[in-house]
């Protein structure tokens, strides 16, 4: 394995001279430069890759800076990017961004997993990364699904415990079980209703033919006001029970957290949980059958979507 690794990293040390030599046909003529260029990309290279022993595949620590010749300033392929000042390769925290939203990992989980990998980093810094880039994920899904909601809403809320007290989660599917909008609110009222179903309109772009709630009394007025009264409003406790059901991914995702600290972060973090298993979701229709070779096909290729996505971003 170290003979190949260092095979490799002789033929990148080349290939990187080679490179940076044809930037420059000035100076290929001269051989103290070149070796001088050579032991400096032979340091990059060896600080800036990681060979992992499973694979062999080389992961880029940091990536290559160049320096603007009017200015003189430097800056790299990151630069003006949101992932600008990373410690670590753009997929890398991208991925640890990804587990974190997705499965039930928590922020010391993260960084042992990967320090297992050979990166190093803190659980805080696992947060930072979460603060920075949901938002970013959270905009494109909602962006990708515009319009695609059906024209049956199924509403309600449920509770979620932010710095030691209740709050609402007020969540919305469509009759199929896709999602149409997610919001946490500190409160239950009025207010709060047509905030919400208000945020719905925006996010999918258009308004429903009918909404299934239960018999929370700011539902009909908010409805009335905010969607329209040709939208036919139906309550009843039992046809909500889809509604119900769909609560348990972020219960199930909630509970080994133990709660939130700030409301900033758990309405960050409910917001993207929920566009996640949406956007994973196999299914597009109630009771639609489909194979686990089609499912294994879907994931990896909507992963691919979502990484995709956020290094556009």
């Amino acid at each position: 394995m170290q003979t190949a690794t260092t095979g490799r990293m002789l033929t990148a040390v080349k290939s990187g001279v080679q490179a940076l030599e044809s930037r420059m046909p000035g100076k290929r003529a001269s051989p103290v430069w070149r070796r001088g260029r050579r032991k400096r990309v032979a340091r990059y290279l060896a600080g800036g890759l990681l060979y992992s022993a499973e694979g062999g595949s080389a992961a880029r620590h940091t990536p290559y800076s160049t320096r603007c010749r009017p200015c003189r300033r430097t800056f790299n392929e990151r630069t003006g990017t949101p992932f600008n000042h990373l410690q670590v390769p753009t997929d890398i925290a991208l991925l640890v961004v990804l587990w974190r939203l997705r499965y039930k990992l928590s922020l010391r989980d993260l960084a042992e997993m990967f320090l297992t990998r050979g990166f190093t980093f803190t659980h805080e810094t696992v947060r930072e990364w979460e603060e920075r880039f949901a938002p970013l994920l959270t905009e494109r899904l909602r962006a990708k699904r515009r319009g695609k909601a059906g024209l049956k809403w199924h509403a309600d809320e449920t509770y979620v415990k932010v710095d030691g007290r209740w709050r609402y989660l007020y969540r919305a599917i469509d009759a199929d079980g896709n999602l149409v909008d997610a919001m946490l609110s500190e409160t239950r009222d009025m207010d709060a209703a047509k905030r919400f179903f208000h945020h719905a309109r925006t996010v999918v772009g258009q308004v429903p033919e009918k909404v299934t709630t239960d018999g929370h009394d700011a539902y009909p007025r908010a409805i009335r006001e905010t969607l329209g009264p040709e939208v036919r409003h139906r309550t009843s406790r039992y046809m909500n029970n889809r509604m119900e059901q769909d609560h348990r991914d972020i219960k199930q995702r909630y509970y080994p957290m133990r709660g939130f600290g700030s409301f900033a972060s758990a309405a960050r973090f409910c917001t993207t949980h929920d566009e996640l298993p949406d956007h994973f979701r196999y299914r597009q229709r109630m009771n639609e059958t489909v194979s686990l070779a089609d499912q294994r096909r879907l994931f990896q290729d909507r992963w691919g979507e979502v990484c995709a996505v956020l290094q556009v971003a």
